[in-house]
């Protein structure tokens, strides 16, 4: 995927930085130990991110967000009803806690919660994200029916629900929060797509 060795050192530090903000916070994540994480050579940092950690905050935040885009769309190939959708996606995110011992969370909520009032910058990238998450539900509520305004305002609420459950999660040491979302936002969501096709002409 990256065709040079310097290409190759920024991916790892990224990566590295996006591992360490998930288990440690963007606070609690020093640049020298994004460097030693990615093994990266000592003067790679500066080199490749000169505007310092909020630059490289805000690659690794642009990352997650990819990544949860690329799950929200997979999970909504299958011509499947809106609830399993959301269910498949929660177990996605289910098994990243249980399998990290409750470690890692969502980096972009992280962030939000830390830096949000400090930081413009990385506001804007955790916003960004949070809409690059938003728009791909609400295109699929509107394939399935739903108003455009209904659908984002839906998706909206879907999003904001996962992120609440995943905190409340991590700080519960337990999964019952995100299986009570997703119990939730697929009745909601079901429901309003049966009513939808009932009033269909």
């Amino acid at each position: 995927m990256f065709g040079t060795k310097g290409a190759m050192t920024s991916a790892r530090l990224v990566e590295s930085m996006l591992d360490l903000i998930q288990a440690r916070g963007y606070s609690g994540t020093g640049l020298n130990t994004v460097v030693e994480h990615a093994h990266a050579p000592k003067g790679s940092l500066y080199f490749h991110f000169p505007e310092g950690k909020e630059a490289l905050g805000e690659k690794a935040i642009e990352l997650a967000a990819a990544r949860f885009r690329a799950l929200v769309i997979d999970s909504a190939s299958e011509p499947e009803t809106p609830g399993d959708m959301i269910a498949r996606v929660i177990g996605v995110l289910t098994g990243i806690l249980t399998d990290s011992d409750f470690q890692l969370g969502c980096p972009v909520s992280v962030v939000t919660l830390e830096m949000g009032a400090q930081s413009e910058r990385l506001r804007d990238a955790c916003a960004n994200a949070f809409e690059s998450w938003i728009t791909p539900v609400t295109e699929y509520l509107i394939a399935h029916g739903h108003p455009p305004a209904a659908a984002r305002t839906l998706a909206t609420a879907v999003v904001s629900m996962v992120e609440g459950a995943m905190i409340v999660s991590r700080a519960q040491r337990s999964v019952e929060p995100l299986r009570c979302a997703a119990h939730a936002l697929t009745v909601l969501v079901d429901q309003r797509a049966t009513e939808i096709a009932e009033t269909s002409p």
